[in-house]
């Protein structure tokens, strides 16, 4: 197994997907490499409303989504196979922002909150795994990255903001260390992507972001496999497996983590799809991963142990 490094400079930065970005390094199958990401919003360190401190220079068409680290070419991984991302170490940087409000969206609307905005400043300390914000508020860390992916096998550029079959911005609060991110490959070589670090968030993301700060280090080992079939990403977690689904309509949503994991049901326990409906009624928790994407995120979770 080989192990590489890549920060965020001006050659391996990107704000967008594209099957055309060539790829800034090549991996075997078993390689690993140690990420060093911008916050999603190409922060160079704690901003405020007056003072937005970016990196620079940016391109108005590819740079214009979340800071992207990549992308990375993964030999042997062609369309029909599966990317698996072991996620072994997520470490945060020192400091973070969350906001609510101020825009035109839904919830803002609803709740009254299209002129009012907040803003929070995150200090974060790694090694407690807190963070505390200027109000004096401390809350458990519990980071993960926000962006994971691949371009769609479609020409031009394309956007990060909503999570694909390929994986993007997925922003499930489960993908911490320890877990597994299983994702089908869309394009040859892969041309993984990663970013859009979270220091923590809730089930949903609701105001619309998370804790969004730096990564000092994110830990990936990547396995190209040719006997895991899939049409929407996977997650395996230490004591679940996840299936998750993206559409629109958050009802649609759940039919396709829904029916992802009646799938991974039947493979597991050879049943057929109507026993493993009525058994997913019974011991399958459907979970809002986030509202705040246009493309709505629902996850299905199977704690181990759910059958005997």
């Amino acid at each position: 197994m080989s192990i590489y490094s890549i920060g965020p400079e001006r050659a391996s930065l990107h704000g967008s997907f594209s099957r055309e970005f060539p790829p800034i390094l090549t991996i075997a199958s078993g390689d690993a490499v140690y990420f060093r990401t911008l916050d999603a919003g190409w922060h160079l360190g704690p901003s405020t409303e007056e003072s937005q401190n970016r990196f620079e220079p940016r391109d108005t068409v590819h740079d214009n989504g979340h800071a992207l680290c990549g992308p990375i070419t993964i030999h042997g991984a062609q369309p029909g196979m599966t990317l698996e991302i072991q996620i072994n170490e997520v470490r945060p940087g020192n400091w973070g922002w969350t906001s609510a409000g101020g825009r035109q969206s839904a919830i803002n609307r609803y709740l009254g909150l299209v002129e009012k905005r907040e803003l929070l400043h995150w200090a974060l300390d790694a090694d407690a795994m807190t963070g505390t914000d200027q109000y004096g508020h401390t809350i458990a860390l519990r980071p993960f990255m926000g962006v994971m992916g691949m371009p769609p096998d479609e020409p031009g550029i394309h956007s990060t903001i909503p999570p694909r079959f390929c994986g993007g911005n997925i922003d499930c609060k489960e993908l911490v260390a320890g877990s597994t991110l299983y994702l089908p490959i869309s394009v040859p070589g892969a041309l993984f992507s990663v970013g859009d670090g979270h220091g923590v968030q809730g089930d949903g993301e609701v105001s619309g972001v998370a804790i969004e700060c730096p990564m000092e280090r994110v830990d990936l080992t990547f396995h190209v496999r040719d006997n895991m079939p899939l049409k929407t990403p996977r997650v395996r977690t230490p004591n679940a497996w996840l299936t998750l689904g993206f559409h629109e309509n958050l009802h649609e949503a759940s039919f396709i983590a829904l029916e992802a994991m009646l799938d991974l049901m039947r493979e597991q326990y050879d049943i057929p799809r109507s026993q493993a409906l009525a058994l997913a009624s019974l011991i399958v928790d459907l979970r809002i991963t986030q509202i705040a994407n246009g493309v709505h995120g629902v996850h299905a979770v199977l704690l181990d142990g759910s059958i005997k």
